[in-house]
């Protein structure tokens, strides 16, 4: 039961910096900006993609100590949401991508077209679409049955597509993706929900300590993924005029996929927590699954170029995602 309207100047809402800039957009931008200027090689970037790795372990664990079992069997049971995650995935984006192939060489230069194909064929990205998913107040089990379902699919039908539409050299998928994908996301998760039953009740009352974990992790990806991209010298031959084109493409495809995952909800008739989950999974492609298999998958020589989209597109859908859940979670209180 609440009180009386307050009378007289309204409060203000936090520092003043907040009502123009978000924190989580903040630190994506530092962990963007540290890795362009500080990238880390040897063991130092061993070490971090450790770091960020046993962030992420502990993210899913968490996840699913917190989660209610019940939940999760909702989750799965939503055949509507997990089907319009791998439509939006697979046969939605890839239509896009293929749009993209009709630019002009003038406009956008081949190899960074062949790129975004290559893109619009990945998996799409688990940790940040269920980080994203939480923030917003989604659906986080199926967001994070869906994202995974995405991962485990595409292990097998993204090189199938790109030998299909790219005319790419024949090669498998990264050896120990999908281990990585068990390992990392669904083995916590599953370890998670048998402590659930004694520890739910504490995580639940302490949101804090998930939500710390996942801003954290999130600043750990981007960072990593562009740390490697500098080091290795990815942006090197890229003039500014182009990636500005290349930025302005990336985001017109997420503007795009963002539009129609999240009508495409409504005309599903899915509920507010669905559709975020379906806005936040079917919008988004996966770097850390995209980036291993382009040395899979081409050669060394058009491997640069064709990574160079996906690490754009990622950046991308991070910054605006990361204020679009923020926004969600605002109109939901």
């Amino acid at each position: 039961m609440t009180g009386p309207a307050p009378t007289g100047p309204a409060p203000a809402a936090g520092p003043w910096w907040r009502r123009w800039l978000d924190p989580l957009t903040a630190m994506i931008v530092a962990a963007l900006v540290l890795g362009l200027l500080l990238p880390v090689t040897g063991a130092a970037a061993a070490a971090v993609d450790a770091v960020r790795d046993g962030a992420i372990v502990l993210l899913f664990l968490l996840y699913g100590a917190r989660m209610p079992t019940r939940d999760v069997l909702r989750g799965l049971r939503r055949w509507r949401l997990q089907g319009s995650m791998l439509a939006a995935t697979f046969l939605v984006f890839p239509l896009l991508g293929l749009a993209t192939q009709l630019l002009p060489d003038a406009v956008l230069a081949p190899d960074l077209q062949r790129g975004l194909l290559y893109l619009s064929l990945l998996p799409s990205t688990v940790q940040s679409s269920v980080v994203f998913t939480s923030v917003a107040r989604g659906n986080v089990a199926g967001a994070i049955t869906g994202a995974t379902i995405s991962n485990v699919v595409g292990v097998v039908v993204t090189p199938l597509l790109v030998t299909v539409l790219m005319s790419a050299s024949a090669g498998g998928p990264q050896a120990g993706g999908i281990t990585g994908v068990l390992l990392q996301v669904l083995l916590p998760f599953v370890v998670g929900q048998c402590v659930q039953p004694w520890a739910g009740g504490w995580l639940r009352a302490h949101a804090s300590l998930t939500r710390v974990t996942d801003r954290a992790t999130i600043v750990l990806v981007v960072y990593a993924a562009v740390s490697e991209a500098t080091a290795t010298g990815a942006w090197s031959h890229v003039t500014l005029g182009a990636l500005l084109v290349l930025l302005a493409v990336c985001g017109v495809l997420l503007a795009a996929m963002l539009a129609l995952t999240w009508r495409g909800g409504a005309w599903l008739g899915l509920d507010r927590a669905d559709r975020i989950a379906l806005l936040m999974c079917g919008s988004k492609k996966s770097a850390a699954t995209g980036l291993p298999m382009t040395v899979v998958l081409f050669t060394p020589a058009v491997a640069a170029s064709v990574a160079l989209p996906v690490i754009v597109f990622h950046q991308l859908q991070l910054t605006v995602c990361a204020l679009i859940a923020r926004r969600l979670a605002a109109s939901a209180r």
